[in-house]
């Protein structure tokens, strides 16, 4: 019968698309959630107020509460999922961290420029609100990822996901440690981190306009990426690798949170 067979090709798709491969998450929930934090601190009382009427209905309607949306469409949307994944990062390392977009971006199938669009889509008030509802979700997301140094980096390791390293004792690869592991290593809650975060020097992301300046976000990151010693020269790693970049992945959590309020600002505050 063609209902059952439906049904038979449909699951096959959505699990064969479940087990392509996807990027590694930037940052993880932990980092994001901080990232879209302390935007909120620098956004502009209208932009708030957009903010909010446009995350009405969301679980949790807040910067926050959706940060992590992007990489949940993994397992909430897979076709979306699929489609997205290559927004997540782009790759500079092996171009000495300059931009090309016609290289480095083809069909706008990377963060530098899914940043740009869809913060065209957020700001066009002709567009349906469940457009430009979708469009901040992925600007919150992405601003915090084109900061995340690996989301720029090198394109023959993947980002540092086929780095294996091995720290306390437990493996895991070069993407995950700086996406998740350092942070949560802290032990800090998200309150007491978003604290440590605002106490440290503000960035200057000076004026914004749109486009945003996500190239240079990305070149940014990439310098970071490809510093002589970011990379490991062993796979055990010992603590005071930890000890030494932590602080680097905590400034770019800052200045990711700087970048966001920017755009956002820019974006709708003058609606």
């Amino acid at each position: 019968m063609v209902r059952p067979l439906f049904l038979v090709v449909s699951l096959a798709l959505s699990f064969a698309l479940a087990l392509l491969p996807m990027p590694a998450h930037a940052w993880g929930p932990l980092g994001h959630r901080l990232v879209a934090l302390l935007a909120w601190d620098e956004l502009a009382p209208d932009t708030r107020r957009q903010v909010e009427a446009l995350l009405q209905g969301e679980p949790d309607p807040t910067l926050a509460g959706v940060a992590s949306w992007a990489d949940d469409l993994r397992e909430n949307d897979p076709v979306l999922g699929r489609k997205t994944a290559r927004w997540h990062f782009v790759n500079l390392g092996e171009h000495d961290c300059v931009y090309v977009q016609s290289r480095d971006c083809p069909g706008g199938n990377c963060v530098v420029d899914a940043i740009r669009a869809q913060t065209a889509i957020l700001a066009d008030t002709r567009r349906t609100r469940a457009e430009r509802v979708q469009a901040l979700k992925f600007v919150v997301h992405f601003v915090g990822d084109v900061h995340q140094p690996l989301h720029a980096g090198y394109a023959h390791d993947k980002g540092g996901n086929d780095v294996q390293v091995n720290w306390n004792g437990r493996g895991t690869n070069l993407h995950t440690l700086w996406d998740s592991r350092m942070l949560v290593s802290t032990g800090r809650s998200e309150a007491d981190y978003l604290r440590h975060l605002r106490a440290l020097p503000k960035p200057s992301v000076g004026a914004i306009t749109l486009p945003p300046p996500s190239s240079a976000w990305a070149e940014q990151s990439c310098r970071v990426a490809t510093q002589p010693d970011f990379y490991p020269r062993r796979a055990k790693l010992e603590q005071r690798y930890v000890d030494r970049h932590l602080p680097v992945a905590e400034r770019q959590l800052r200045a990711g949170g700087a970048a966001l309020a920017a755009v956002l600002n820019e974006a709708l505050d003058r609606h």
